[in-house]
Parts: C-alpha cells; structure tokens; sequence
C-alpha cells in the first residue's frame, strides 16, 4: 500500500468514526426544577390597629422634646430632672398616670403622681418628669406606669 493510499484509508476511518458520532443518540441531561421561593418574610405587627399598650418606659435626665425620645439610665444625681418616656403602640383613647415613689428599707413614700390623657393613632412617645428644686435624696425610687388604672410596667431608679 502506497502512503496516499494509506492517508486516504486514514481519513475514511476518522471520517467514519465521525459520523457514526454524530448519529449517537445524544446523552440528555438533567433538567432541574426551578429553585424554591424563599420564604415569605413574617407579616410586620400591626403597631395601629390594636387596643393601645405600653410597649416600654425609658428614664433619663434629659430628652428629645421634639420625638420624646430618650436614652436609657438607671442612676441620676440629686439635682437631676427624672424624665419617664412612656412608649406606646396602638390606637385609642387612653389615661396614662406615672406613679413616683420613694424607697428606704421596707417604707415607701409618694413623690409625685401625673395623669395624661392620650389619644394615640399608633406608635407614641409620652414624657412624664419630676424635680426637686433642693435636689432629691440619696436612695432608690421607681415610677409605676399606669393605662386606665391598670399597671402597665415599673422602672426602678436610683440617685446618687
């Protein structure tokens, strides 16, 4: 057998063997589903539409008067203005009294007490405070948050 005659057999065979490629069934792939939707995220609470509550009481020397806004403390000094922030989420028509009491040993004493009536269409802010032009004595003292007579949270203090 001559070279060409060779070459020529050689490209016979290769183009053969392409073509009997080229008639394989080709090979399916994997067709995979869709990812799966994340998950909804939780509905948000409803901060207007529900009966009005207190949704926490800040205490510090001073306060945003504009938002009513305040940074929580727990100690003040004797010629401090105690402000109590009064949070609220809801809607409604309410009567909010802040309570202040003096504590020494086993005898409590009233310091003050302040009503507000609140008609709140949603998330508010309401600022109670107490002073003491001579300053306030040395010791331990909370204020009790009262909606319509019920107790609705206390937040203790001290001044040193």
């Amino acid at each position: 057998m001559k070279i060409r005659d060779t070459f020529t057999v050689s490209v016979l065979a290769l183009s053969l063997a392409f073509s009997l490629s080229a008639c394989k069934k080709k090979e399916e792939t994997a067709v995979l589903p869709p990812p799966a939707a994340a998950p909804a995220p939780a509905p948000l609470p409803d901060l207007v539409n529900v009966p009005v509550s207190v949704k926490q009481i800040v205490l510090n020397n001073k306060i945003d008067e504009a938002t009513k806004q305040a940074v929580p403390m727990s100690a003040f000094a004797p010629g401090d203005t105690v402000y109590a922030v009064v949070q609220t989420i809801g809607s409604g028509k309410v009567a909010l009294k802040a309570l202040w009491t003096y504590h020494r040993g086993d005898k409590t004493a009233q310091v003050n007490e302040t009503v507000q009536e609140i008609e709140a269409a949603g998330p508010a802010s309401t600022a109670f405070n107490v002073s003491k032009p001579g300053g306030w004595p040395t010791g331990d003292y909370q204020v009790e948050v009262f909606m319509n007579d019920v107790s609705s949270g206390v937040q203790k203090f001290a001044v040193k």
